[in-house]
This record gives C-alpha cells, structure tokens and sequence, in this order.
C-alpha cells in the first residue's frame, strides 16, 4: 500500500473496532484533519481518537522534532512532541506490517502520556522518536528489544482503561 491507502485502511479499520465495540463512531471529513480522527462515542463518554497506520513495524511520531544540525536530544525533541499533543486523545496504533489481505491487522491503544513515556524508554533508556511495535523482528541483529507494552493491545478492557483516563463525561 502507500501511504495514503495505510491511512484509509487504517482508520477504517479503527472505526469497524470501535464501533464494533460498541461505540458510534463519527469520522472527520477530509484528509489529515489535526489533532484526531474519529470520535468515539458511548452512552457516558465522548473520546477523541488518533489513527496512526503502518506496514512498516513502527510509528514514526516525534521524528519531525528532531531537526539534522540541531543540538536537540531525543528526550527534548520527545517532550516537544509531546508539548504538541492533546491530552484528551486516545492513540490508536494500527500495523499492517506482515498481515495478508483479507486477515485484520494488530491494534494498540495508548494515552498520550503513556506514548511519551514508552518513546524515552526505548533504545535502554537513551530515547528513541519512533515507536516500535517489535524491533528486534525488523532488525533481528540488533541490541535492541523494543516493543509495544502487551497491555496496549486493543480489547474491550484496555479501551475502557484509555477512556477513563482521557475522556469527557457526558451529562
């Protein structure tokens, strides 16, 4: 796929799961559209949800804070992304990487905060601007083994975790 197809698919895939977890599902009109993608509804809460498509194994989201020439660490340039972020969003990680068409792909649900952490933990430590789902299978001869936390993988349970902890009640 390119890269548009990754993000159409991928945020169509992020509205069947929602929706099929019992949430109405409202889509933003237009590509690229800031901040989120979808907005997640239930019976007690309104959530802002942003898609993040890949086919590659990773996520590259504070890549861009990090500019050649500039003396900017990974911990800066991760904490100027995260400066940019909205706290009231769920990060919905969709990876296509090694799914055959016609199988779903993974699915991973974060906070923005759990994001940022998990970015500074990367590399042992030294920080790193893209998330990984797996790095030691696209790299299998690296000294990293960086992955996505087990307990981000999409459910009905983890979902609800995510809400609580960025949502808006509906009176």
């Amino acid at each position: 796929m390119n890269s548009h197809q990754v993000s159409v698919a991928a945020e169509s895939f992020a509205a069947s799961i929602f929706a099929q977890a019992g949430f109405d599902v409202l889509v933003q009109y237009g590509a690229n559209q800031p901040d989120y993608d979808l907005v997640a509804v239930s019976k007690n809460f309104v959530s802002k949800v942003s898609v993040k498509g890949s086919q590659d194994g990773g996520w590259a989201l504070a890549v861009s804070k990090k500019k050649k020439g500039q003396n900017v660490s990974y911990f800066t340039a991760i904490d100027l992304w995260r400066t940019c972020q909205k706290d009231d969003i769920i990060f919905c990680f969709v990876q296509y990487w090694r799914i055959s068409i016609g199988n779903a792909p993974r699915v991973y649900l974060a906070t923005v905060k759990e994001v940022a952490a998990r970015l500074k933990e990367q590399w042992n430590g030294r920080g790193h601007l893209a998330l990984f789902e797996d790095y030691r299978a696209i790299h299998p001869k690296s000294g990293f083994n960086d992955q996505i936390p087990s307990h981000w993988k999409f459910s009905k349970e983890r979902l609800e975790e995510v809400i609580s902890l960025v949502s808006k009640t509906i009176k």
